[in-house]
């Protein structure tokens, strides 16, 4: 991996992060491709509607089809159809957020499986190693998302385990890594205590990890508060690496992290809003199964190009939607992906001419 900084406005700013694969410029949004797919959509209408990188999920994809059939398939890559870079979580997250029977001690991670209830250990050499034969460009560390609320010992307590299990995944990462192209991630815990979040950057910052990630946010957290824990962290963080909000979010939130000098972001928010009918247009949030779509005649949005809004008015995508046609999906999916790719790369054209600010206000305000 290679990696520039381009221009700065501010602290917003613009990077190029570089594989063998492809060329990223940042800020980006990842579309997430948790079961090795984005749904409804296929690699090629990524390709079309400008997608740099994707991302995949090392819990499911290590349950569902398996590690073994990824490998007979010479990694995830090829699986599924995708040539361009890839971004694997380890999944700490869903292991939080999805398993009823979690165990967890400093030397490893015990779940049930969502499938057959079976108990599965991950350790952070055992992410490496899955990691590793998925062949992604970037991984991350094995880490223990903090849960919210959380008191400042627990906290502490998770942070401190996060951080042994980061040196562990940096080792487990160089001893067996076959691809020297591919990066790795350190994650940043410590709740909403800024002085812990300030400690463990710290610590991270040490171990020399590719690119760093802002982890346990997202959870359930007022705005504010993670507005707070940002504006504390990002000016300390490393300004040679790439920085990477997990999970957030919507446009707006986008913009406030791009503000603060966040490069990368990924969330469901596009596809699954777009799948129960929430359409993100230049003039606000539509949702397209309500009644006075019924006759209308306008594309999704006036001042997109997608597909979607080039081929079809937004009566007949409201009539796909309220006949549980599949198309529906796609075409909601098809458009809110380019409205969050395209807007993208409209932040990082206002940042390349240093009007960053002018634009974010303009958005906000619409």
């Amino acid at each position: 991996m290679k990696f520039r900084l381009i221009n700065q406005d501010g602290l917003a700013r613009t990077t190029e992060i570089k594989f063998e694969r492809g060329v990223i410029q940042t800020p980006v949004f990842m579309p997430v491709g948790t079961y090795g797919t984005v749904k409804t959509t296929t690699p090629d209408e990524l390709l079309d509607l400008g997608a740099e990188i994707i991302l995949g999920n090392t819990y499911h994809l290590m349950i569902r089809p398996g590690e073994d059939i990824i490998k007979a398939h010479q990694g995830l890559h090829t699986f599924m159809g995708w040539e361009k870079p890839i971004l694997t979580d380890s999944g700490g997250f869903q292991i939080w957020s999805l398993s009823k029977k979690t165990k967890i001690n400093d030397d490893y991670v015990e779940f049930d499986s969502p499938v057959n209830g079976d108990i599965i250990r991950l350790t952070p050499e055992k992410a490496m190693q899955i990691q590793n034969i998925l062949g992604s460009d970037i991984q991350m560390v094995l880490d223990e998302c903090t849960k919210f609320p959380a008191t400042k010992i627990e906290a502490s307590v998770s942070m401190k385990r996060s951080e042994q299990w980061a040196q562990r995944s940096f080792d487990a990462f160089h001893a067996h890594q076959t691809n020297n192209d591919s990066a790795l991630f350190g994650i940043i815990q410590g709740g909403m205590y800024e002085d812990l979040r300030i400690e463990n950057l710290e610590i991270l910052a040490n171990i020399d990890f590719d690119g760093l990630a802002i982890g346990g946010l997202s959870v359930g957290e007022p705005a504010q508060e993670r507005a707070i824990v940002l504006e504390s962290l990002l000016p300390k963080m490393p300004k040679e690496k790439p920085r990477y909000l997990m999970g957030l979010g919507t446009p707006v939130d986008i913009i406030n992290a791009v503000s603060v000098g966040v490069d990368m972001f990924d969330c469901v928010i596009p596809t699954r809003h777009a799948r129960n009918g929430q359409i993100y247009t230049s003039k606000g949030v539509l949702r397209i199964k309500n009644a006075p779509y019924k006759n209308d005649m306008m594309p999704l949005d006036s001042e997109c190009s997608c597909y979607s809004c080039g081929k079809f008015t937004r009566s007949y995508i409201r009539h796909l939607f309220n006949c549980n046609e599949i198309l529906g999906a796609r075409l909601a999916t098809i458009h809110n992906l380019s409205f969050y790719i395209n807007l993208m790369k409209a932040i990082q054209d206002s940042i390349n001419k240093n009007e960053f600010e002018k634009f974010a206000k303009k958005f906000i305000d619409k």
